[in-house]
């Protein structure tokens, strides 16, 4: 087996043709720089002949200094009876003046004949015209032979001469792929060994995730020799996506010793995924391998206790070599090493048997009886077990509030706050309409504080989620209140739950004001 093997990208092209994603020019470019510094070796951007967005991009891109990638320019064989001279597509290809050019032709023989209409005499010329023409102009020329795995199953002969036939013509990669996504794992390893057997070109592999196949079967063809992978950051793509990259990197490099990014630029993986998704506008997968936030995790007491002593017993891994990070979620379940670990960030003093964290825990569970769920809201858990062990300070004390709504509304405007504070111990008063009664209620607090607390005008809130509890009981059931909170520096998120829907967001917008003059308070005395 290679030690070798190249990284090769799609995310902006086959990624692209996922539901609801779209790049702008600018996007790409981002993406572009990003890969780039990951180290990938190639960079499939776009069809210069299918949009003008693509021909803009070419030109721009052009001006960049990359250090280890390739870009790729996208398209077809020439059209049928036309010389690969006089297609336009091609034209329009050679136009992006790219390095390298991926051109994809069938090598399903029913595709040739009931979906292209063609013979398979003519679908072979198609293929070798369009290659030597471009060889002839100089470029570097992938060949993405489309269906392969179904064309090799349904006639392996045909499938074969396809691949000959761009060998012939010069195509300085063959690469097999599974474009309907339904190949196995096996099927893929032992097609792949034959191609090598009988073809002397280098062969690469793209494969689709309609059975959830896509990695394992990109691993399976890198083992049987394949020397290129193609795929997607995070396995973005039409019907159910493309190979992850985000997997597959890791899996070839740190399981298999291979080497297919710089090794020093690993830890940049993580964040590379969720930044694709943040401009795809894709929600990002936190349960994904190697990258998801949920990766590293650990909840139940007993694989918490077993990661504190050595992280090796529930973990493949070390989180910080794919830029990741370890969790130690606080919940119910999560026993007293869990939430040992989080005090003594409090008091280094506390131990498992100390009083203090026995109370703690049976705080935490009766919280989580109420419906509180702090794995996603750890900013709440802090300011509520500083609270309990008289560790922080009284920045406030709500006396009451009152909300008025007015329907209909002719502006934005439809709630009215008013709350009265004790600060300092003299009451505050403060009206503030917004749209809605939470973001009147924020308003209001901030209007009553700020003079004293100048921190927090700098505070935003950035998210807004509610879960009802129990459906079953209509309108009379809780709610779990989420927010996001962010300033400058960082975010933080706070939760609150009540059978009224304002109540809750009142007890996590508590919270979240109090985070923020907690954090002040440290960072200046540090």
């Amino acid at each position: 087996m290679q030690n070798k093997v190249i990284a090769y990208d799609s995310t902006l092209r086959d990624g692209a043709q996922a539901q609801g994603v779209s790049f702008t020019v600018e996007d790409k470019l981002k993406v572009v720089q990003k890969l780039d510094d990951l180290g990938v070796g190639y960079i499939e951007a776009g069809n210069p002949g299918s949009n003008p967005k693509d021909l803009v991009f070419f030109e721009r891109v052009a001006s960049l200094k990359l250090k280890h990638a390739k870009i790729i320019a996208f398209g077809s064989t020439r059209k049928i009876g036309v010389r690969a001279a006089d297609d336009r597509n091609l034209k329009s290809l050679l136009s992006a003046n790219t390095q390298a050019v991926a051109i994809f032709g069938k090598s399903w023989d029913y595709q040739v004949t009931d979906i292209l209409r063609t013979t398979l005499a003519e679908n072979l010329a198609m293929i070798s015209d369009t290659i030597s023409y471009l060889k002839s102009q100089g470029k570097e020329v992938v060949f993405d032979a489309e269906h392969f795995f179904d064309g090799y199953k349904a006639n392996s002969d045909y499938a074969m001469q396809t691949l000959q036939a761009a060998a012939n013509a010069g195509a300085d990669v063959l690469c097999l792929c599974d474009t309907n996504g339904g190949a196995f794992p096996e099927e893929v390893f032992q097609i792949t060994q034959k191609v090598i057997e009988c073809v002397d070109s280098h062969i690469g592999i793209h494969c689709h995730n309609d059975c959830e196949m896509a990695v394992a079967n990109s691993i399976a063809a890198v083992k049987a020799g394949a020397v290129q992978v193609q795929g997607t950051i995070n396995g973005i793509g039409e019907r159910c996506g493309n190979a992850n990259l985000s997997s597959i990197i890791p899996n070839l490099q740190l399981k298999l010793g291979m080497d297919c990014i710089p090794a020093s630029q690993m830890h940049n993986l993580t964040g590379l995924s969720k930044l694709v998704n943040e401009i795809a506008g894709v929600p990002f997968n936190e349960k994904a391998p190697y990258v998801g936030g949920d990766a590293f995790s650990h909840k139940g007491g007993m694989h918490i206790d077993a990661v504190n002593k050595n992280p090796i017993s529930y973990e493949h891994i070390n989180p910080e070599a794919v830029g990741n990070e370890r969790h130690i979620l606080v919940s119910e379940v999560a026993g007293r090493s869990a939430l040992l670990a989080k005090l003594q960030l409090i008091d280094p003093a506390l131990t498992k048997e100390s009083d203090a964290t026995k109370r703690v825990l049976e705080h935490l569970k009766a919280l989580e009886h109420e419906g509180y769920q702090f794995e996603n809201a750890e900013d709440s858990f802090d300011v509520r077990v500083r609270r309990l062990l008289g560790r922080s300070q009284t920045y406030f004390k709500l006396e009451n509030y009152h909300i008025s709504i007015k329907e209909p509304s002719l502006d934005s405007s439809n709630s009215k706050a008013m709350v009265s504070f004790l600060v300092n111990n003299q009451m505050v008063n403060a009206e503030a309409e917004g749209n809605g009664p939470v973001d009147a209620l924020d308003k209001a607090m901030r209007n009553a504080l700020r003079d004293t607390y100048p921190a927090i005008k700098e505070m935003k809130l950035t998210d807004y989620k509610v879960r009802v509890l129990d459906s079953n009981l209509a309108t009379a059931a809780k709610v779990r209140v989420m927010i996001e909170s962010s300033d400058s520096e960082c975010s933080w998120n706070t939760i609150g739950v009540s059978t009224d829907i304002t109540e809750a967001s009142w007890i996590a917008l508590q919270d979240a004001i109090e985070f923020k003059l907690m954090r002040s308070a440290y960072l200046a005395q540090s």
